[in-house]
């Protein structure tokens, strides 16, 4: 009986924790990327609503990826689409791996978790649904086409946090 509830007092204090570390996010969402890989072209599109025009948020792109991804770096180009139909578009940069080729991102599996900063600081300008479009734009040294099929990404998320 005295098992139980030492269990049931770490399952608590971990949903308590869990819960307590989301609470500065406004948004949390992840899409699946095909298991044969991100398509080149393939737009991640993600829908949000927007109410405060005052506080600061900073955006973060979230990656998963697993071995098979085979780069050093990571090349994306956003689409950011305001409720008034103006449309922002960035071209980022995030390394995934450091010079021995070791991932960046957390987790104690084949799986890592890369919380990129997408935008920080930002106070949105208008109030109303925004979207967010990501491709990815990965090239082969000295090659002008895109990879066909980006493998070993498995979700792209965005976050964003007050």
């Amino acid at each position: 009986m005295h098992l139980k509830r030492n269990n049931f007092s770490i399952v608590l204090v971990a949903f308590l924790l869990f819960f307590s570390c989301n609470e500065k996010a406004s948004f949390n969402e992840y899409k699946s990327i095909a298991s044969k890989g991100w398509k080149a072209g393939e737009k991640v599109v993600f829908s949000f609503e927007v109410k405060d025009t005052i506080s600061s948020n900073n955006l973060f792109i979230n990656i998963r990826n697993n071995d098979a991804y085979k780069y050093r770096n990571l090349y994306l180009i956003t689409e950011m689409i305001f409720p008034n139909k103006t449309i922002v578009v960035d071209t980022l940069q995030y390394e995934m791996a450091d010079k021995q080729g070791l991932f960046l991102g957390n987790g104690f599996t084949e799986i890592k978790e890369n919380k990129l900063y997408y935008k920080e600081n930002k106070r949105f300008p208008l109030t109303g649904n925004y979207l967010l479009k990501i491709r990815h734009a990965m090239r082969k040294n000295g090659e002008i086409s895109s990879i066909p099929f980006l493998e070993g990404v498995l979700d792209v998320g965005l976050s964003i946090e007050k």
